[in-house]
C-alpha cells in the first residue's frame, strides 16, 4: 500500500517522521507483514527523505501487508491511528513487486523562495541554469576548492517572480543533488566542502513532489 503524507513542518526525514509513521501502522490494526530487523515493527519502506534544511510537501510510504486490504479500508484505519501533525494526501494499492518509491523516483521539483534580488546574481535563474555547462564550486578551509559539473541534474527551471524559483532535478546514478548548492552557485554565494553544511538559511528550500519516468521520457507525480 503507497502513502503520501505530510508531516509537521521542518520534520521531513527526521526520526521523528518515521516513528510516527511507525506507530500509526502498529496502532492501526492493519494486517502488516512484520520487519526483519525487528518482529514486533511492520515492513516499510520510505521515499527517500528531503536532505537537512529543506521541507517536503509529499513524503512517502510502502507498506507491506500480507493480505490484500482496499484503499478506502486502509486511509480511514491510518488517520484514526495518525499521530497530529501527520496528514494522509493519498493512500493507493500497488502490486506487490512493483519498485518502491525509492528505486522508482527519478525527480524532484523544488520551490526556492526569499529575497534572490538582494545577492544581485550575474546572470538570469533561466540563463544561467540553462546553460551548457553548471558549475558548483565547494571551497575548503585551506583554500583548496571542489568543481563539480550539475548540468546532468537540472531538468527544468522556472523563476515567475523576483522571490520565487522553481528546479526539477534528475536523479543520476542514485545521487540527489542538493537544491542549496545549485542556488549558492547561480547567486555567487561560497559553498563549503563539509556535507550538508548551513547554506541560504533566510531561504525555504521546498521538495513539492518526486517524479517517476516513463519509457518516453516524461514525468509523472508519485
Amino acid at each position: 500500500m503507497r502513502i503520501v503524507f505530510r508531516g509537521p513542518e521542518n520534520t521531513a526525514g527526521t526520526p521523528f517522521i518515521f516513528n510516527a509513521v511507525r506507530k500509526m501502522v502498529l496502532v492501526s490494526g492493519l494486517p502488516f507483514e512484520k520487519a526483519k530487523v525487528n518482529p514486533h515493527w511492520p515492513r516499510l519502506a520510505y521515499g527517500p527523505a528531503p536532505a537537512k534544511g529543506q521541507i517536503a510537501e509529499r513524503e512517502y510510504l510502502d507498506i507491506y501487508l500480507t493480505e490484500p486490504v482496499a484503499a478506502d479500508i486502509v486511509r480511514p484505519a491510518l488517520e484514526k491511528a495518525a499521530p497530529a501533525g501527520i496528514q494522509l494526501l493519498s493512500v493507493q494499492r500497488v502490486p506487490y513487486a512493483l519498485p518502491s518509491v525509492q528505486n522508482l523516483a527519478s525527480a524532484a521539483r523544488y520551490r526556492i523562495e526569499g529575497d534572490f534580488a538582494s545577492y544581485a546574481p550575474a546572470q538570469p535563474a533561466e540563463t544561467f541554469f540553462n546553460a551548457a555547462r553548471i558549475d558548483v564550486v565547494e571551497r575548503a578551509e585551506n583554500g583548496l576548492t571542489f568543481t563539480q559539473n550539475a548540468k546532468p541534474f537540472v531538468l527544468e527551471v522556472h523563476q515567475p517572480s523576483a522571490r520565487q524559483l522553481f528546479l526539477t532535478l534528475a536523479c543520476v546514478d542514485g545521487k540527489w543533488f542538493r537544491p542549496q548548492l545549485l542556488a549558492a552557485a547561480w547567486l555567487g554565494v561560497d559553498i563549503p566542502v563539509q556535507a550538508d553544511a548551513p547554506l541560504l538559511e533566510e531561504f525555504t528550500f521546498i521538495r513539492e513532489g518526486l517524479f517517476w519516468r516513463d519509457s518516453a521520457g516524461a514525468l509523472h507525480l508519485i
